[in-house]
């Protein structure tokens, strides 16, 4: 996966994510790679309801798909992990700075605002 993501690929990620049954079978992946079946049995799903899932979940590249003989087993790609991370990374210094942070950055706004009113001027 690129180093810096597209907009369009944060949004098939955070869509993937927006589920709990994706979700969960992001943790099981997380653990070793499953067959599908299995998936949907542990998950309490029907085979086109867990295709649904792992569509959407391949589409954003969060897991992938490798037949072994007759059974389709899945992987979670973990790079694909990384960019969420990093994309939150971003903002650990707003985080960590307390509620001064907040204020300092609604200061700004109101300068910023300020700025160009008085440019309209």
């Amino acid at each position: 996966m690129k180093a810096e993501l597209e907009t369009k690929d944060l949004d098939l990620l955070f869509s993937a994510l927006s589920h709990e049954h994706r979700r969960e079978i992001i943790m099981m992946l997380s653990l070793q790679p499953a067959a599908i079946s299995q998936l949907a049995q542990e998950r309490g799903l029907s085979l086109p309801a867990i295709h649904k899932h792992i569509k959407v979940l391949e589409e954003s590249g969060i897991v992938k798909r490798q037949k072994t003989g007759r059974v389709t087993f899945l992987t979670l790609n973990r790079t694909s992990l990384r960019g969420i991370q990093n994309w939150v990374s971003q903002f650990h210094a707003y985080w960590d700075g307390g509620p001064e942070t907040l204020e300092n950055y609604a200061q700004t706004i109101e300068f910023k605002e300020n700025l160009k009113k008085e440019n309209k001027k």
